[in-house]
């Protein structure tokens, strides 16, 4: 006699990776800022990453992070994009705040203590997390293009290296960061001349 036993064997379900919420703010935990002596923040990220570790901490603190963004420098006259710590002496900590994520952090080396009033430390409000970290933009959106930040003031000297005023100094007037255009106080003829030169027409004098 055949067996007509039903097979119920069910297979499981996959596990499906829940997507990556668009805000940081949504992450668990709450986003904490520490204050670090300045210069020494990627020691601290390093130092804090390795106490999380040696003390099982990662149930507890997620994430740190060095606030980081690109700006757009003038050096020699020619353009470049550099990183640049956004707020230097300041560090950025994901974590359930307890007495152990308190006690790791604060007696990480180089860290001087949670930014914030009161003994217990207070988390970013989710404007705050948004404005210093971003929103993920769904892909195939272009990324935000790169601060641009003038290796000049104004009121400063500059040397004029292209165009008809070359090997001429002047003193910047204004800035237009838009067009990437400067207006400079030329000395011609001991008269001063207001010029527009644009970024690869002037170096520092």
């Amino acid at each position: 006699m055949s067996d007509t036993t039903a097979d119920t064997t069910v297979d499981s379900a996959p596990e499906v990776d829940e997507p990556k919420p668009l805000s940081p703010y949504d992450l668990p935990g709450g986003w904490y800022v520490i204050h670090s002596y300045s210069g020494y923040e990627k020691k601290v990220k390093a130092n804090l990453e390795n106490r999380v570790k040696s003390m099982h901490l990662e149930d507890k603190i997620f994430d740190i992070v060095i606030p980081m963004e690109q700006v757009v420098e003038y050096k020699n006259g020619k353009k470049v994009t550099v990183d640049r710590k956004k707020f230097p002496g300041y560090v950025l900590v994901r974590l359930y705040m307890d007495d152990d994520s308190w006690y790791a952090v604060r007696n990480t080396p180089n860290v001087t203590g949670f930014v914030g009033s009161g003994t217990i430390p207070s988390p970013l409000s989710r404007r705050e997390v948004e404005r210093i970290l971003g929103v993920e933009k769904d892909e195939g959106t272009k990324k935000d293009k790169p601060t641009f930040k003038p290796a000049w003031d104004v009121g400063e000297t500059v040397r004029v290296v292209g165009g008809p005023f070359a090997d001429f100094n002047g003193v910047i007037e204004d800035i237009n960061v838009d067009q990437s255009k400067v207006r400079v106080l030329v000395d011609i003829f001991g008269r001063e001349t207001p010029v527009e030169l644009s970024f690869d027409q002037i170096i520092k004098y």
